[in-house]
Order: structure tokens, then C-alpha cells, then sequence
């Protein structure tokens, strides 16, 4: 009987034979052959190396039979299972199921590996950080492009306003004095600007319009129980450096008394004329009008304030508004019966000029074909320092006649020994009693008779700039 048997001879023998058995039967290999699974080497007749000493069989030249004994047969059966089970991870790419808490420890590991060019996860991880840089990239270029933006802006503005002034020795001169005002009161400005930003009681460029300066700023009471009166008030600032911040010492002091205060900001020149600034002025007063009680404002309480440029800008609003109510214009969103009282601080009235005839109130007043519109202007109160230099006194004198020959009423408030900047900046830095803030708070309370005494009675303001400071920048 032949039996397939697995020579295993030394290194480099081969174990296949085709050999006939000794007594001539011709070899059976299929039927041999079939006890091997279908992926055998040993079905496809591959070459195979065994181990030396495992049979006795001789081997021949012939390849594609075999001829062994059967012990040598299992040996050679229990090397091929081995061989094909080390090799079956590598041709499948398949791997072994792993617990949650090796993926876990896998996926974390995965994230704190380096960035590997051959790592799927390392692909990713440089996926997602390129994204952020390019999101960061383009936010630092946005912020860039915004601030070159302005940056021109101010630059041309700036061109065209020393264009039309020149550049000379009053110029200079009066730039290095402004600096040296600047720099005397210096500590007073840091405890206000650190108030105007980090405050909660300011809500800062809220927009009441569609021009870049179209902004207000809010100063609200800590006590926020009911409607407060409103203060609508428009800064100075030559109609060329006016800005809403410049009323942040006031509103303070207003927000302090129970009043809530809206400080309009305004094109200024050469960003705008004076006819661009009343009607700026004129859309913060109508949103103030409409808007306020959203705020904790008394739509029925607002009062107008304006200072230097800003009281000039504010009585042609007035103007302005009372001729279009008076029948010779169209009506705007809001109306002068809304405002309660005008308080005119150092105010320039820009008097005798032709050219400025709407833009002057003295010579609007004094119009006879405005007679009308006069009546319907609320009470109007002037004040007016007699030192003041910058804008004399006389302006508020004849406007104020002006306004009690025509009809309108009026009081006027003169100050000895004032300045341009007493009434609104160096007494309030001052500390202690301000005539001209308790004159407002007085007339602004009197038409409330609900108002509590607590609002009248406030702490004496402390002192935020030293005496002798504040003597020195009056004299600049």
C-alpha cells in the first residue's frame, strides 16, 4: 500500500516526490491530496523546507508529488497550520477586536502623537489646526483691513482740515496750549475715562442712524425703579473735534441725580457741514424721543442740553424743527412739544453773517417770517461765564433778547470770573457744589413733584484734580 508521508530533510530539501511505490502501484495523489484544505501550499505543490531528522524518506528531482511516511505527514501538517496563522494579519490587514478602554487609550494617544505623515489621525489633527489658522488668518486680516480703513479716513480728514486752517504760528500756538490743558488735567481725565469704559451704568455707541458717526452713548441711574427724565445732550468741540465721550463727566454727575443721559455724536468738519451736524443732531433727538423708554427713560420728561459747538448745533435744530412744525416745512419723527426745557451752555451763536443765515439762530429769531415757529420753542435757559474769552459772553446777551422780543421764554445764567471751560469741565473736576449742575437738576426735578428727596440730596463730588492744576489750565 502507498501512503503519503513528509519527508523533512535538511536545509534547502524540497518534500515533494512523484516516485512510484516499491510495489508498482502508481501513486494516488488526488485522493491523498483531498484531506488538505483548499488553500494549502501542499494542494498547489509549492516548494516547502522542514525541519532536518523528521523522516527517512529520500527526495527526487521530479516536483509536484511527494512521498512520506505518516508521522513525518502530521508534522509537516502541524508546521503548514503555523505558518499560515502567523501570516493570515499580515495578508488581511484584519486585527483583533480591542476593549473600549484600549480604543480610548488608542484615540488619546492618537491625538497627543506628532503629526506623522504617515498617520491617518496625524492627518486630520493638520486638518483641523490649518482650518483655525486660516479662521484666525482671516479675522487678523479683516481687523487690519478695517483699521487701515480708518486709518485713511482720519489721515484725509486731517489733510483737508489743515488745507483750509493752514499751517502757522497761531495754529502751533494754540495746538501746544491745548496739549498743556490736556496735560494739567490729566488726572481727572483717567478717572473719567476709566469710569466711560468700565462702568456698568454706561451703554456706550448705541446706533440711533445710518452715518458713521451716527452713535450715542448712554449714562443710566443705579436706580432703575420707574421712568428717569432724559437728558439729550450734544458736545462741543469747535464743530471739528466734537465727540459723544467729551460728556462723560456730566453724564456721570446727571446719572448720579436719577437722570438718564444720552450724549449725541455728530459729524464733524471736514467729515461734514454745519448742515450735516444739525441733521445729525436732529436723528439722535428723534431716537432719544422714540426709543427711550426701552431704556428706563421717560418719554415724557426729556430736556435738550448743548455746550459751546453743541449749543450752537442744538438751538438750529430747535429752529430748524419748530419752522417745520410751524407750516413751512415737512414734519420729522419727533416733535418740540417732546422736549421739555434747552439749556444752553457757552454757547456761540455765530451772529451778523448773511451767508450763515440758517445756521444762525440769532438771525433765524430775529426773522419775522419765523415769528411763528418762535412760539412753539420750550423754555430755553442760557449760561454763560463773563471770563470767557473763547466765545464771549455778548452771544448769549443777544440771543437772549432776541428770544424775549420775540416771544419765547427765557432765562440767562451769568457767571463771574467763568471761563470757556469753568462751567462745563474745570467745576465739575473741582468737586464740591456746582451752581450750574444744580441749577439743571433743580428745573429738570421742579416738573416732577413725585420726585424723592434722595435725588436732591447727593454727596458732595469729590475732588478729582488739584487746586492749583485747575488754575493753571484756566490760564493756558
Amino acid at each position: 500500500m502507498w501512503w503519503p508521508t513528509c519527508q523533512l530533510p535538511h536545509s534547502s530539501q524540497k518534500i515533494f516526490s512523484s516516485t512510484p511505490s516499491s510495489t508498482g502501484a502508481p501513486p494516488q495523489n488526488d485522493r491523498h491530496l483531498s484531506c488538505l484544505p483548499a488553500t494549502s501550499p501542499l494542494r498547489e505543490r509549492r516548494p516547502r523546507y522542514v525541519l532536518p531528522g523528521a523522516g527517512s524518506a529520500t527526495s527526487h528531482d521530479n516536483v509536484g508529488e511527494y512521498r512520506t511516511s505518516p508521522a513525518g505527514f502530521s508534522v509537516a501538517m502541524q508546521v503548514e497550520l503555523a505558518d499560515r496563522a502567523a501570516a493570515r494579519p499580515s495578508e488581511t490587514g484584519e486585527t483583533p477586536p480591542s476593549s473600549p478602554a484600549a480604543a480610548a487609550a488608542a484615540s488619546a494617544a492618537a491625538e497627543d502623537a506628532p503629526l506623522l505623515p504617515g498617520g491617518g489621525g496625524g492627518v486630520r489633527r493638520r486638518l483641523v489646526v490649518s482650518e483655525r489658522f486660516r479662521q484666525r488668518s482671516g479675522s487678523f486680516r479683516r481687523e487690519v483691513r478695517r483699521a487701515a480703513e480708518e486709518t485713511y479716513l482720519l489721515t484725509r480728514l486731517t489733510l483737508i482740515l489743515l488745507r483750509y486752517l493752514g499751517i502757522g504760528y497761531r495754529w502751533i500756538r494754540q495746538f501746544l496750549a491745548l496739549c498743556c490743558y490736556t496735560f494739567l488735567l490729566m488726572p481727572g481725565f483717567v478717572q473719567v475715562v476709566y469710569y466711560y469704559f468700565f462702568s456698568s451704568q454706561v451703554c456706550r455707541s448705541v446706533v440711533y442712524g445710518e452715518q458713521p458717526r451716527n452713535r450715542l452713548d448712554l449714562y443710566i441711574p443705579t436706580d432703575r425703579t420707574g421712568l428717569k427724565p432724559v437728558v439729550a445732550f450734544v458736545t462741543g468741540g469747535a464743530w471739528i473735534i466734537g465727540y459723544k465721550g467729551w460728556g462723560a463727566l456730566l453724564g456721570r454727575r446727571l446719572a448720579e441725580r436719577g437722570i438718564l443721559v444720552a450724549c449725541i455724536d455728530y459729524r464733524n468738519f471736514p467729515q461734514g457741514t454745519i448742515g450735516d451736524m444739525v441733521e445729525d443732531a436732529s436723528q439722535g433727538i428723534a431716537f432719544v424721543c422714540n426709543n427711550i423708554a426701552s431704556y428706563g427713560g421717560d418719554p415724557e420728561r426729556i430736556y435738550l442740553v448743548g455746550q459751546s459747538a453743541g449749543a450752537h448745533i442744538a438751538a438750529c435744530t430747535l429752529l430748524h424743527q419748530a419752522i417745520k412744525e410751524s407750516g413751512e416745512g415737512d414734519a420729522s419723527t419727533w416733535s418740540i412739544a417732546q422736549l421739555k426745557a434747552y439749556f444752553g451752555i457757552s454757547g456761540g451763536i455765530m451772529e451778523g453773517e448773511e451767508s450763515l443765515q440758517k445756521f444762525s439762530p440769532l438771525v433765524m429769531v430775529k426773522d419775522s417770517a419765523a415769528r411763528s415757529a418762535v412760539s412753539l420753542l420750550p423754555r430755553i435757559f442760557l449760561f454763560h461765564g463773563l471770563s470767557d474769552y473763547s466765545i464771549p459772553s455778548a452771544e448769549s446777551e443777544a440771543f437772549f433778547d432776541a428770544l424775549q422780543q420775540n416771544g419765547a421764554k427765557a432765562d440767562l445764567f451769568l457767571y463771574d470770573g467763568k471761563t470757556h471751560t469753568d462751567l462745563f469741565l474745570q467745576d465739575p473736576l473741582r468737586g464740591g457744589r456746582d451752581k450750574l449742575l444744580e441749577e439743571i437738576v433743580t428745573v429738570i426735578h421742579n416738573d416732577n413733584p413725585d420726585t424723592s428727596a434722595q435725588h436732591l440730596a447727593v454727596p458732595v463730588a469729590r475732588r478729582l484734580v488739584p487746586e492749583f492744576m485747575l488754575m493753571l489750565a484756566g490760564r493756558v
